[in-house]
């Protein structure tokens, strides 16, 4: 069999197309989102970023701006420029485009930004309720990583996820997003022995590992549903994501290619997140 293509472009797409309108509705009652993006240094791939963030502001009607900062700023520079914009009503989510030139402290930037303008969810106080499961904001890939699930069809009640990647912003907040959902987590990572033989017993696989096509295609599952969040150029200039993808696809039940798959996503849970905060800061949720 071949897999289905889970289109994170597509359905990204209509998650813009919907949330556009709920704008659109909330500027009547005099309510405009605003999404603050700061990038610091010439980080081409961050550059890339920004603007594919930009262009989903314009889409959505949300309000943005971007200050950009040289390589040279220093850390209290950054911070200051944070505080400003916490102290900002017409801002309403903060983004710090990571990473930051190396001489940067970013769990310091990440903590001074204010929790309900966390629209990363990167914030120690968003990821702490998330893991009691308290409303909170959800880090943008695995927010989109669970839209996709849910677009799959795959219900995970007691279904066993394998997260092959423990970061604080993508493997970790999947695990406990999938958790939520009844299903039975394990997490592996680069001391996992044997991580075939544990991505084979998976029904839902999650990859976030940044190393191109490191899971191979002959470990998923039949039927398995594989969820790819890296994306990796390779020295030819193709890129490819975590997964074998060629291999995968013949024995997963549904898949998402690279590029096209998360990356989309996590643009529009950006967006998403910011139009909750600005109904937030509105007092009309």
């Amino acid at each position: 069999m071949s897999a289905s293509v889970i289109s994170g472009k597509a359905i990204a797409a209509a998650r813009r197309a919907t949330l556009a309108l709920r704008v659109t509705e909330l500027k009547t009652s005099g309510v405009n989102p605003g999404l603050a993006v700061v990038i610091v240094g010439e980080d081409p791939a961050s550059e890339v970023y920004v603007r594919n963030k930009e262009k989903a502001c314009v889409e959505t009607g949300i309000y943005s701006e971007k200050i950009e900062m040289p390589t040279t700023t220093k850390q209290e520079e950054l911070l200051a420029v944070v505080q400003e914009l916490n102290g900002r009503d017409e801002i309403d989510g903060i983004l710090v485009q990571f990473p930051l030139p190396d001489h940067l402290d970013e769990d310091a930037v990440i903590e001074a930004i204010r929790v309900d303008k966390d629209v990363d969810g990167f914030h120690p106080e968003s990821i702490g309720r998330l893991v009691v499961g308290k409303e909170t904001f959800v880090s943008c890939t695995p927010a989109g990583v669970m839209v996709l699930l849910e677009e799959s069809g795959m219900s995970l009640e007691g279904k066993h996820v394998v997260v092959v990647g423990r970061s604080n912003n993508v493997g970790k907040p999947a695990a406990l997003l999938c958790l939520e959902q009844h299903a039975t987590v394990t997490i592996c990572h680069s001391r996992t022995q044997d991580l075939g033989a544990q991505v084979a017993s998976a029904d839902v696989v999650i990859v976030a590992v940044g190393r191109p096509e490191m899971v191979k295609g002959d470990w998923i599952k039949n039927g398995a549903v594989v969820i790819d969040v890296g994306i990796n150029r390779l020295p030819d200039g193709r890129l490819v994501g975590d997964v074998e993808y060629e291999v995968a696809k013949e024995r997963a039940a549904a898949i998402t290619p690279v590029p096209g798959g998360v990356g989309p996503m996590t643009v529009a849970m950006l967006m998403e997140n910011t139009v909750k905060a600005a109904v937030r800061h509105a007092g009309i949720e």
